[in-house]
């Protein structure tokens, strides 16, 4: 004698479907919040256009200044041009890279200017970015104030260096963290299924002989 299997409920079934199609909709919606990012990077276009203004305005007025200047007063203008580039550079790395990972890949990978860096920089490579930058552009004070040693008080000196070694020490700590949270390099946990596999076939070549 066969037992049939209870048929399952419609009203059951209409509310797991019902269930499943409000769910859907909902994780549509909050995935698409992630847009909401996109005018915030795209606003960072803006900070980037600031440091181009000043960058040429210090440019202009370095040239201009440039026959009454000494060496070290040079220096100091050059390090400045290169406190801004290197803040520009950030800046760019910061709105692509943090779109890309955050919002969406961008559609423009045919173009023959591509940067091939885009795409490959992760949320931990951006953190490790950023803060060589910050150190970067931390050395740079700190050389500028050495070079002005004679206008510099002793305290500024020692806050210069001070703060400059907590960016590195800070810098050192997050590459570290980092390394921790990816774990171990993919070579430690090789696969020796085909060192086995082809040992096995030598045996069994062996054995016919």
């Amino acid at each position: 004698m066969t037992t049939s299997s209870p048929s399952p409920d419609p009203q059951s079934t209409r509310r797991t479907g019902s269930f499943g199609r409000a769910e859907g909709f909902m994780e549509r919606a909050f995935f698409a919040t992630r847009w909401i990012a996109a005018p915030l990077y795209f606003g960072l276009t803006i900070g980037l256009l600031l440091v181009a203004f000043k960058f040429f305005q210090q440019l202009i007025g370095l040239v201009l200044k440039a026959t009454g200047l000494d060496f070290d007063d040079v220096f100091v203008g050059v390090l400045d041009l290169i406190d801004l580039v290197l803040l520009a550079n950030l800046l760019l790395i910061v709105m692509f890279s943090g779109y890309e990972n955050f919002v969406s890949r961008l559609d423009i990978r045919s173009h023959e200017d591509y940067p091939s860096w885009i795409g490959h920089v992760t949320f931990g490579d951006i953190k490790i970015k950023l803060m060589a930058s910050i150190v970067a552009m931390s050395a740079i004070h700190v050389l500028a104030d050495f070079i002005r040693v004679d206008e510099t008080s002793t305290r500024a000196l020692e806050w210069s260096v001070g703060i400059h070694l907590a960016f590195v020490v800070s810098g050192v700590l997050m590459a570290i963290m980092d390394r921790i949270m990816e774990g171990s390099p993919d070579t430690h946990h090789a696969d020796p299924a085909p060192q086995v596999a082809g040992k096995a076939g030598n045996d069994s070549g062996n054995g016919h002989h």
